[in-house]
Formats: structure tokens, C-alpha cells, sequence
């Protein structure tokens, strides 16, 4: 029962990142609802209000008809005009930011509520205007059901003027980073408040007997409770081999146990695996890495040259970094001080060499952005880190810039400029 409910909760946590999730639950919302409405109104609602404030209730059968159509294609149109706006968007972040950023943009929840809404009113409208009699007596006529569409109508107005606003800011390159930069530093919040101080070490797998992926796909997220749970009734250990958001090859390694498992052990502890096709920053913060980076190479590409958007990310790149100088490179998980599970993670090291092996490749050319990036290895250097080790893989970095900027800028006076700001900062001392 605990294995299914928190698959269920990882299905969910996958499809609601859909664009149509929450207009398809908003739609069935609004047919329900319509339901409900014509079940009053069979009880004799619009005649109690047309007794007691017939202001209220449209009383004539021609007039809701025209209201009601009037009502539905309109919103058809705003609802058009609103799918084109999204489109335009995704388009336009695709070409002058990354591909990266589309699933986070799709998953916005304001954007699938406001469609939502609007989807849902139409399907109501619709199915109010069903039970309209032209010539029936006023009192058969859905008045108060009719005035409801009205004023969800007025609402998905106001809706349209919110979203025009609000997918005018989601465009702007700013909002786009410090989102992803709120995203990754929850996650990485999150990561550091499940370490521990046990000084316990997870034993060495070399001899460990190896189960491989039966599908394949990103590695989104496990069931660490569950797996706890499996290793204590089996009395062993288990490593898991790829790190998350990694893809996944079927039939490749992907968990090593201490202890020979049967077949259908196997089974549930593969079941305890997500694999999706695309990545999400709420479950993976390396892959905010990513983006922030990928936006910082495009910004400097000849075909954008945009060196403020670079430089105002590698701003965000500096804090991420910072926090996630603060983690353990290796995650164990631990129940009653004993280690149960080691999830393999992409390490400090090779996460920084990553990023500015791209970013190098594109700004050690400029020389305003190397400052900026002396400035985040300097900030970096002096600050508090888990590790002693981390500062050393700090300045192993500072080493590769300095060295393409040699190459990279032509001018020996900007070559000596740099020179002397690395010594400022006593970047070069371990040089």
C-alpha cells in the first residue's frame, strides 16, 4: 500500500507538470458543475428568483439563447488567442534562451489555470444551453443558470487581462532566472536539511551483486522510504549506481546489493524508480546548473551578444554554487543511525568543471565577464564550505580561465588587467 501511494504521488507529480492538466480538471470541474446547476434548476431555483428578484433571472427564452452563444464564442476566440500566446512564448524562450526552460515554462501553474477557466465555462455554457426552451413559459427557462455563465464569464475576462500580464513578465529573461534559482536552491534546502552528522561510512560495492533497468529514461526521482523499508525486511545494503537525471539505457547497471535478491525483490525496487522524458528542476537542482549555464552561452553566442544577461545569471550561478558547497558529495541515507541506501550524486567537482568548461568556451574572450567570474571564484573561495577540498577545485578552475584567457584575449594590457584582478582577489596563490 505505502509502495503505491507513493508512486501515485510521483505519477502525480509528473503529469501536473503538463500543459493540460489543470485545464482538463477545471473542464471536467465546469461539465460537473453544469450538472449541478440544471439539477437546481430542476428543483425550481430560477422560479424562486424570479418570484423574489426577477432582476436577477433572465426570463426570456430567445435572449439566453443569444447570450449564451455570444457568451461561448467569444470565449472560444480569447481561449485561441490564448493557446498562440503560449506557443509564442515557448518559441521565443526555445530560440533566445534554451530548450531547457520549455518544460518549466509548459508547467506554469497560473497560465493552465487561467486556460482552465476558461475551457471550463465554455463546456458549462454549452451544456446550459442545451436545456433552453425558446418557447417554453419563463418559469422552465434556466434564468439564474444563464446569469452564472454571465458573470464566470466576466471572471474569465478579468483571467485574459491577468494572463496578458503575466505571460508578458514569464518572457523576461530576469523572472526566467530567478525562478529557476528559487527552484534549485529549494531542492538544494531541501537535500541539505536530509544530511546528517554520522560519521558511519557506507561500505565499499566493488564485490556487490549488480541489477540493471528494465526500461529506459531520465532518472527522475526514487521512493527513498521505500527502499529503506526493502533493504531492513532483506537484511542488506543497496547502492544506486546513476546519478539523477541521468538517462537511463535499458539492461544497463543500475543498483548494486550487498546481498543476492530474488527475483520479485528486484522488481520492487524498480518499481521504487521514476523515469520520465523530460526534467523538472523541482527534482533535480543540477539541472538548474544546466539551464542557468546554457543561458549564459547563448547570451554571449554572435547571434544574440548579450553580455548583461550573462552576466546578471552568473550572479545566480554564484549563489547556487555557494549553497551547494555546503553538501556532502555522497548521500546516504540513514534510518535509526544505520546506513541503508548510498544514492550516487554528481560531485562538486565535476558539477563546477561542467559549468565553466561551457562558460569558458564562450566568455574568456570578455573581459567584463571574467572579471564577473573572478569576482564568483573569489566569493566562493571565502566562503564557508563542507569540505576543505572544495577550495582546492575552486582554484583548479581559476587556473583553466586564466589560462584561455591567454589565449582568448589578444591584447596583453586586458591579459595584465586580469592578471592583477586574480592577484587582488589572491586567486593565483595556489597557482
Amino acid at each position: 500500500m505505502k509502495q503505491l501511494y507513493y508512486r501515485t504521488l510521483s505519477f502525480f507529480n509528473v503529469i501536473k507538470s503538463k500543459i493540460a492538466f489543470y485545464p482538463t480538471v477545471l473542464a471536467v470541474f465546469g461539465v460537473l458543475f453544469a450538472f449541478f446547476m440544471i439539477y437546481l434548476e430542476n428543483l425550481g431555483i430560477s422560479k424562486y428568483l424570479m418570484d423574489k428578484a426577477p432582476v436577477l433571472v433572465v426570463n426570456n427564452g430567445d435572449t439566453a439563447l443569444t447570450i449564451l452563444s455570444a457568451l461561448i464564442s467569444g470565449l472560444i476566440s480569447v481561449i485561441v488567442f490564448s493557446f498562440s500566446m503560449v506557443m509564442l512564448l515557448l518559441s521565443q524562450a526555445s530560440s533566445n534562451y534554451s530548450p531547457r526552460l520549455l518544460p518549466g515554462l509548459i508547467s506554469n501553474k497560473n497560465h493552465q489555470v487561467i486556460l482552465g477557466t476558461n475551457l471550463s465555462t465554455i463546456l458549462y455554457n454549452i451544456f446550459i444551453l442545451f436545456t433552453i426552451q425558446p418557447n417554453g413559459d419563463k418559469y422552465q427557462i434556466p434564468g439564474f443558470s444563464v446569469l452564472i455563465g454571465i458573470i464566470a464569464t466576466v471572471i474569465c475576462i478579468y483571467a485574459f487581462i491577468f494572463f496578458i500580464h503575466n505571460i508578458s513578465q514569464s518572457i523576461q529573461i530576469s523572472n526566467i532566472l530567478e525562478k529557476i534559482y528559487i527552484q534549485s536552491k529549494n531542492r538544494l534546502e531541501i537535500l541539505l536539511e536530509k544530511e546528517t552528522d554520522s560519521d558511519q561510512d557506507f561500505p565499499e560495492s566493488d564485490d556487490w551483486h549488480e541489477y540493471y533497468s528494465e526500461k529506459s529514461g531520465y532518472f527522475q526521482n526514487i521512493s527513498t522510504t521505500n527502499l529503506t523499508d526493502i533493504c531492513i525486511n532483506e537484511d542488506t545494503q543497496i547502492y544506486i549506481l546513476p546519478v539523477k537525471g541521468m538517462f537511463i539505457l535499458k539492461d544497463t547497471a543500475i543498483i548494486k546489493s550487498k546481498k543476492k535478491l530474488d527475483e520479485n525483490v528486484v522488481k520492487q525496487i524498480l518499481a521504487n524508480f521514476n523515469f520520465a522524458r523530460e526534467e523538472l528542476v523541482e527534482d533535480n537542482y543540477v539541472l538548474g546548473f544546466k539551464q542557468i549555464t546554457e543561458i549564459i552561452v547563448k547570451a554571449m553566442s554572435p547571434g544574440i551578444n548579450d553580455p548583461g544577461t550573462a552576466l546578471n545569471a552568473i550572479d545566480y550561478l554564484t549563489e547556487l554554487f555557494a549553497l551547494r558547497m555546503k553538501k556532502k558529495n555522497i548521500n546516504v541515507i540513514r534510518r535509526d543511525d544505520s546506513p541503508y541506501l548510498k544514492v550516487n550524486t554528481i560531485s562538486f567537482e565535476e558539477l563546477i568543471y561542467q559549468v565553466m568548461a561551457s562558460i569558458r568556451t564562450y566568455c574568456k574572450h570578455d573581459i567584463t565577464l571574467t572579471h564577473k567570474l573572478l569576482l564568483m571564484f573569489h566569493y566562493l573561495i571565502n566562503h564557508k564550505s563542507y569540505n576543505g577540498e572544495y577550495r582546492d577545485i575552486v582554484f583548479k578552475e581559476v587556473r583553466r580561465l586564466l589560462h584561455d584567457v591567454k589565449e582568448g584575449i589578444s591584447n596583453e594590457e586586458d591579459v595584465d588587467k586580469i592578471m592583477r584582478l586574480a592577484a587582488h582577489y589572491k586567486l593565483t596563490q595556489n597557482n
